[in-house]
């Protein structure tokens, strides 16, 4: 098995052991940084934003994929063992599976503290206004976030630390954070962010896909209904903005038997979308939970794929 896949795994077990390192500067508070000074120095140059979001994606992205590279070659240089350690910590901090269950469970525990406690605590995981949610929305909210960072923030960064090793891993992170910052449709980010939305649908394209596929495995694993889940998949991958984010929250909301999306307001204005699944029952703070195992039995089964393809083709 090559020290690769060896490597990821190491970093697998450790996030799902510790999570974030929260004592450590995290290299996506790096890359936030460069994305905010180097947006502001586009804007104050003044021009065609989007030949200026072209070159704030590129910039990220080959500074990002430069700087690890450069680390590990260090590291190499110094031995095989502080590079294999390297490999894996870099790993380690490009999964998110353990903080985004940690986060999904803060809003269940403030949820019992009161609605207003859950709200406060939601806004801190989703984009959309939360002061005027009610707790089925705030549930609702909570699932979504999950199962699209289930592709984002677990199964993507997999598949590519898997294809080219933290280099890859870190080349994605970067996109993503670059998304997460200025891929927005209104019109402050319309113009310097939408070269760094494309580029993320792109790369969470295949993954996407894949993640609904797990998670709908994990439906069944679960106990959960893996018929309706791949039915809801099938028939509402569509309903979102994104050609990716529908596909991981239909199979959730396909297992759950819920139904998720729908209209909701983001930064003031209404935004209107389709919904995903079927409204057969309520939500409740259990779907939260449900929701979380679906997330990690789905990072699971995409290791031991990974793993066994690294048998494979050694």
């Amino acid at each position: 098995m090559s020290e690769i896949i060896l490597a990821l795994i190491a970093g697998y077990v450790l996030d799902l052991l510790l999570g974030d390192p929260e004592w450590l500067y995290h290299p996506v508070c790096l890359i936030g940084q460069y994305v905010s000074w180097m947006e502001k120095r586009l804007r104050a140059r003044g021009g065609n934003l989007r030949y200026s979001a072209v070159l704030l994606t590129v910039s990220t992205v080959l500074i990002t994929m430069s700087a690890v590279f450069l680390l590990l070659g260090a590291l190499r240089m110094v031995g095989s063992v502080p590079y294999f350690i390297g490999m894996v910590l870099l790993d380690w901090m490009g999964l998110a599976t353990t903080s985004l269950a940690k986060a999904a469970r803060g809003v269940e525990k403030a949820l019992e503290r009161g609605l207003a406690h859950g709200r406060r605590q939601v806004a801190r995981i989703v984009g959309r206004d939360t002061d005027s949610l009610s707790e089925s929305e705030v549930i609702k909210a909570t699932i979504e976030t999950v199962a699209e960072n289930t592709a984002d923030g677990v199964i993507s960064p997999m598949l590519y630390a898997a294809i080219g090793g933290p280099v890859l891993l870190w080349g994605f992170k970067a996109v993503s954070t670059l998304d997460s910052m200025v891929g927005y449709l209104d019109e402050k980010y319309r113009d310097i962010g939408w070269s760094s939305a494309r580029l993320d649908d792109v790369l969470n394209y295949i993954p996407a896909r894949l993640t609904a596929l797990l998670l709908c495995l994990s439906a069944g694993l679960t106990g959960l209904n893996i018929r309706m889940a791949l039915h809801i998949v099938w028939r509402d991958h569509a309903n979102h903005k994104s050609p990716n984010c529908a596909w991981s929250e239909a199979a959730v909301a396909g297992a759950l038997q819920v139904q998720l999306g729908g209209t909701h307001s983001y930064f003031g204005k209404m935004v209107e979308k389709p919904t995903i699944g079927d409204n057969e029952r309520p939500v409740t703070c259990a779907d939260i939970r449900k929701t979380v195992w679906l997330m990690y039995l789905a990072g699971l089964l995409m290791m031991v794929a990974l793993t066994a393809a690294g048998l494979i083709f050694k």
